[in-house]
């Protein structure tokens, strides 16, 4: 479980990434919706006092801090505790309603996409 958590938190880093000059204001207030082919999902929400919060479709729950790092976005004090202490990752610009394709660390593909409010 432990490592499943791990992943989930380098994944949750992900979200947020390009080349061009990301800024994390796009998912205060809403939230990112991840689904994997197999009909599994993350929800995510960064809040803008760098709080963090993701729930899974089999009803895990995991919290963290968030902050940004040059172009990149961090996610530290996670709980459940992990194995890995902080991860991050190059922030991706998305607007509500856009989605995107990205692989999670485990290399699983998802589908990602920035739903207004808080869903």
């Amino acid at each position: 479980m432990l490592r499943t958590l791990a992943v989930a938190a380098v994944w949750a880093a992900c979200l947020l990434a390009s080349p061009a000059r990301a800024d994390i204001n796009a998912a205060f207030g809403n939230t990112v919706v991840s689904r994997y082919p197999d009909g599994g999902w993350v929800k995510h929400w960064f809040n803008p006092d760098g709080s963090y919060a993701a729930q899974f479709s089999d009803g895990r729950r995991l919290s963290a801090r968030w902050s940004v790092r040059g172009e990149r976005v961090c996610l530290s004090n996670i709980r459940p505790s992990v194995m890995i202490p902080r991860v991050c990752t190059t922030m991706i610009d998305a607007d509500v309603g856009e989605t995107w394709q990205s692989r999670d660390p485990m290399g699983r593909r998802v589908q990602n996409v920035l739903v207004a409010g808080r869903d």
